[in-house]
C-alpha cells in the first residue's frame, strides 16, 4: 500500500487557506523531545506560532530536530524567559488564553466552547502549570483520564487538545457556511 500525503487527498481541498487561530505557549517544558513534537503537531495541524519560556529549550538543539523533523523550521516560534509578556499581549490581541491543566475550576476539552483565536498554555511535565502562569488563564481545561493516572505526556496532551481545536473550528466554519473555507469543509464532508 503506498502512502500517500494527506495534501494530495480529496478531504485535504477542505482546508485549502484554513489557517488554525491557535497558538500554544510553552512554559518549562523539560524535554528536547517534547518541544520537538510540539514543534511536528503544531506544523501539522497549521497553526499559528509555538511560544516558548522560561526552561524551555528552543531551536537549534539536535534533541528537537530529531522530533521536530524540520517542522522547527516551518513553525514561527519565539522565546522568553518570563511568559507574562506573551500572555498579555496575546489577551489584548482578543485571545482566549486557555491553560491546559486539572484543577477545580477546569472544564472537560470535548465540552470545551472555546473563543478562537485561542492560547492554551501547557507547562512542566511534572509540575504543571507555574500558579502564576495558571492564573493568568481565562480557562482552564482538562483532558478526561478514565484510567489511574492522572495525566499524559504533555506532547500527547498537546496532540489531542490541538486536533480537537482544528475539529471545532472544522465544525464553526461548516456552520457559518459563508466563508470559502466554510462552502469548502461543507462540500468535502458531504461528499
Amino acid at each position: 500500500m503506498e502512502r500517500l500525503p494527506y495534501q494530495v487527498t480529496p478531504q485535504a481541498a477542505a482546508y485549502d487557506g484554513v489557517r488554525l487561530p491557535v497558538s500554544v505557549l510553552l512554559d518549562n517544558v523539560r524535554s528536547m523531545y517534547n518541544v520537538g513534537a510540539f514543534f511536528r503537531t503544531a506544523d501539522g495541524a497549521g497553526m499559528e506560532r509555538l511560544y516558548l519560556s522560561g526552561i524551555t529549550a528552543h531551536p537549534p538543539k539536535r534533541a528537537i530536530t530529531k522530533t521536530a523533523l524540520g517542522a522547527e523550521e516551518r513553525v514561527a516560534w519565539e522565546y522568553a524567559w518570563d511568559p507574562a509578556p506573551f500572555v498579555e499581549s496575546l489577551r489584548a490581541g482578543g485571545y482566549e488564553i486557555a491553560a491546559i491543566e486539572t484543577s477545580l475550576h477546569s472544564v472537560d476539552v470535548f465540552d470545551w466552547e472555546p473563543r478562537f483565536p485561542v492560547c492554551v498554555i501547557f507547562g512542566h511535565e511534572v509540575e504543571g502549570i507555574r500558579p502564576e502562569i495558571l492564573s493568568l488563564a481565562d480557562t482552564h481545561v482538562r483532558i478526561p483520564m478514565l484510567g489511574g493516572k492522572h495525566s499524559l505526556n504533555v506532547a500527547t496532551a498537546g496532540g489531542v487538545v490541538l486536533y480537537e481545536l482544528l475539529r471545532k473550528y472544522r465544525r464553526m466554519l461548516e456552520a457559518a457556511g459563508s466563508s470559502e473555507a466554510g462552502r469548502r469543509l461543507q462540500r468535502t464532508t458531504l461528499a
